[in-house]
Parts: structure tokens; C-alpha cells; sequence
């Protein structure tokens, strides 16, 4: 059997990152630590739709988008998965918040109407104040709702309780990376997760991993060397 890969991202792209870990020759055991669901979404009038995660552009309804607005996502993956949910006009930035509001300030002028920013419950203050610190009216909107997981899944807790199954795990956020750790002390594993690696998508996602597991230690903690998927996939590499 493969040693395993734990991914603690929430689902729908939980599933999408089990494949490619799979497809690399590791065995991919699903432990989201977040649960996601969408929210009621009301479009203001605005000059351009700001998306700061795969997860935005899946729970919103682009046929009620009230004219076919620029759309900026933080990212490739997210332009992505914006032109696939039938977002029009969709241009990336390089893959993190200050990016994104590098190209806004770029590409949008601050006289032309408000931008509606798109996040997460409780996300995206930073960037809206980042935004407004250059003449932007932002318009910070909530499309979904991040729950931290009840607990993890029964097969992800046993494959931990075996002793070196377990080689990796992946972080995609710093907020899953706290929930992770939380879920991971209750149920006793703390000590047994120390002895894996934590793959971490940005510093940021890094910090909240190795605090979270405090006062123990992972055996190594790496940093993927761009915000997105294929770097941090990069990191694991093929078995």
C-alpha cells in the first residue's frame, strides 16, 4: 500500500486534490477540516467582480450577475474555475491578496464605480482595506460560509493510528490549518502527526500549522513556492 497523504482541505476540492495525489503514486486520505456552504448573494451594482478563492466563484450565480463585468481572480486555478462556472471576462492575479490588488489598481480606476469583493464569511478585510488605501469603494460581500468539520473522518483517524501510513500533510489555508489542528488534538494524535511532514501552501498556511501543533514539532514543514495548487503538489513530487 502507498504511504498516505493527509489533505485537509474542504470539500468540493478536496476530491479534485485526491486525484492528483493519487496520480502522483501516494494514497490520498481525505480529512477536511472545514465544511463549506454557500450563502444568499445579492449583486450591487459595481465595475468589476473581485474572487479570492476557488470556493467564492462556486457559490455564486453568474446568470444573475447584472451585466457581464471584469472579473479578478486571486489566481490562476480561481480564473479557472470562475470561466467554468460561465464568468466572462476573467483575468488572474498572481495567486495571492496583495497580488490581486496589485492588478486592480492596475486594470480598474477607482472613479468608475465600486468593486464587489466576493470572500468567505469572516475573509477578506485585509484585501478591502488594501483596496480602499488606494481610492477603491469596495463592496465586501459574503458568498460562503466555512464551518470548522465536527471531526475527521473515521478513515483519515485510523490511518493516523497506524503507525508511519501517514507521511504528509497538506495545508491549504491558514484557518484549515488551525481547524485541522484542533480536530487532530482532540482526538488524541497530536504526537503521531508530529512524526509527518507539513506541506504548506504559503508561509502564512505555514505558521498556522506549526503553531497549531505547539508545543510539539513536525518532522519537516516546507513551503510551496507559489500560493496555489501545483506548487504545493510540487512539494510531494511522484512517489
Amino acid at each position: 500500500m502507498p504511504p498516505g497523504v493527509l489533505i485537509t482541505r474542504p470539500e468540493p476540492g478536496a476530491a479534485e486534490t485526491a486525484r492528483r495525489v493519487a496520480a502522483l503514486g501516494w494514497r490520498p486520505i481525505l480529512a477536511p477540516a472545514l465544511v463549506l456552504a454557500p450563502r444568499r448573494f445579492a449583486w450591487p451594482p459595481a465595475q468589476a467582480l473581485l474572487l479570492t478563492s476557488r470556493a467564492a466563484a462556486r457559490a455564486l450565480p453568474p446568470a444573475d450577475m447584472p451585466a457581464p463585468w471584469p472579473v479578478l481572480a486571486v489566481g490562476e486555478a480561481t480564473a479557472a474555475e470562475a470561466r467554468a462556472r460561465g464568468f466572462a471576462r476573467v483575468a488572474a492575479a498572481a495567486g495571492d491578496a496583495a497580488a490581486l490588488a496589485e492588478h486592480a489598481a492596475r486594470t480598474l480606476d477607482p472613479a468608475a464605480g465600486p468593486l464587489l469583493l466576493a470572500v468567505g464569511e469572516g475573509y477578506g478585510a485585509d484585501l478591502a482595506a488594501d483596496l480602499r488605501a488606494r481610492g477603491f469603494r469596495v463592496l465586501r460581500r459574503v458568498a460562503y460560509a466555512a464551518a470548522p468539520a465536527p471531526a475527521l473522518p473515521a478513515a483519515a483517524l485510523a490511518a493516523l493510528q497506524r503507525d508511519g501510513e501517514v507521511v504528509s500533510v497538506l495545508f491549504f489555508s491558514p484557518r484549515s490549518a488551525r481547524c485541522a489542528m484542533s480536530l487532530l488534538k482532540a482526538a488524541g494524535l497530536a504526537e503521531t502527526v508530529a512524526r509527518t511532514a507539513a506541506l504548506a501552501i504559503s508561509p502564512r498556511v505555514a505558521e498556522a500549522a506549526v503553531l497549531g501543533l505547539a508545543p510539539l514539532a513536525w518532522r519537516a514543514v516546507r513551503v510551496a513556492d507559489r500560493p496555489d495548487q501545483d506548487a504545493l503538489l510540487a512539494l510531494l513530487g511522484p512517489r
